[in-house]
């Protein structure tokens, strides 16, 4: 089966399934504003005020008002460390390594609490969750189409054997990284079907999708850029290497934000697609794993140093960020 088979198998899959801390910055951006330096971690997200991210063998939920001082509310064990976390309608999904999928009740921040959970043969590794099922890649494992529709009680619907490194939800459309770029149109859940389709340079590791524009974390190969605003041609438009090995990707504005493994976080300006640009970088002293932007914050699950906040490229508190050196064109900015 060759590579576009095996992404064409997971397509047919998904319409079956349904039917039935710190070293070094540059410059002051991404600007570090505020940690939880207890790790490892390796899966964060940060929506509704409140940060759920892996911290051990827990998830870990902590109030971010302040996003330079989180404050840890509650938790609860997890049998393996959590690989990636989506948080929709008071419920935690975790894929959660080699114990599959994990669903938790977070309706009370303070006291988070497993409701159930789908033990997958493969190693859930990164999970989107829309329309009432969860699209879960597990690499080399496979990939997993779940019900979820009641979060208390998933159910497998589907399984195919491809390899798919991570899944991304944009609208009413579902982007499958594996052995190329798949898109999927699910507006209507019962009948899912194909609309585009993308060879790739190489495997990949992880999506983001933001703007007609997807951002693909291309391991040593860096980040691509992929334009997807008309989704039936998704097409490669621009590329920029990183120094480590590009393991996730978030995209906010015309920004960029790569885990880039040992070389930290680095941040991109997409401004052209054409031709992205490395504008700023942090050195981490952990391992970047995984990267989520909300409310104007950067959240990076960095392994054995815990979570990091940072400050969007985007957000300064001075209108032409001091580089004038003349203090009468400074003016105030609301972020």
């Amino acid at each position: 089966m060759n590579r576009q088979q095996r992404v064409a198998h997971v397509v047919a899959l998904v319409v079956i399934g349904v039917s039935v801390l710190a070293v070094s910055a540059l410059a002051d951006c991404p600007e570090l504003v505020g940690s939880w330096p207890y790790g490892p971690s390796w899966a964060v997200t940060a929506p509704g005020g409140y940060a759920y991210f892996g911290s051990g063998l827990l998830l870990t939920v902590a109030e971010i008002s302040d996003p330079s001082a989180p404050l840890v509310v509650g938790s609860v064990a997890l049998p393996e460390e959590a690989q990636d976390i989506v948080v929709t309608g008071g419920y935690a999904f975790v894929a959660d390594g080699s114990s599959g999928l994990r669903v938790i009740d977070v309706s009370d921040p303070s006291a988070p609490t497993e409701v159930a959970f789908v033990d997958t043969a493969g190693f859930a590794w990164r999970i989107a969750v829309s329309g009432g099922y969860a699209y879960m890649a597990a690499r080399e494992d496979g990939f997993y189409l779940i019900d979820v529709s009641v979060p208390t009680a998933p159910v497998q619907v589907g399984f195919a054997d491809a390899y798919v490194s991570d899944v991304a939800v944009s609208g009413s459309y579902l982007y499958v990284l594996g052995d190329g770029l798949g898109v999927v149109d699910i507006s209507n859940p019962s009948a899912p079907h194909e609309v585009g389709f993308l060879n790739l340079p190489s495997r990949a590791s992880g999506i983001a999708v933001s703007g007609g524009y997807a951002g693909i974390a291309a391991s040593e190969a860096g980040l691509w850029v992929i334009d997807v605003s008309t989704p039936p041609a998704p097409e490669l438009v621009g590329s920029a290497d990183t120094p480590g090995s590009a393991v996730s990707v978030a995209m906010s504005g015309s920004y960029a934000y790569v885990a880039d493994d040992d070389a930290g976080l680095r941040a991109v300006d997409l401004g052209d697609p054409t031709t992205p640009t490395e504008v700023g970088f942090y050195e981490t002293a952990g391992s970047s794993f995984n990267i989520e932007v909300w409310g104007g914050h950067v959240f990076l699950a960095d392994g054995a140093q815990g979570v990091a906040v940072f400050l969007e490229c985007s957000v300064s508190v001075f209108s032409d960020g001091f580089e004038s050196g003349d203090t009468s064109v400074w003016s105030a900015t609301v972020p």
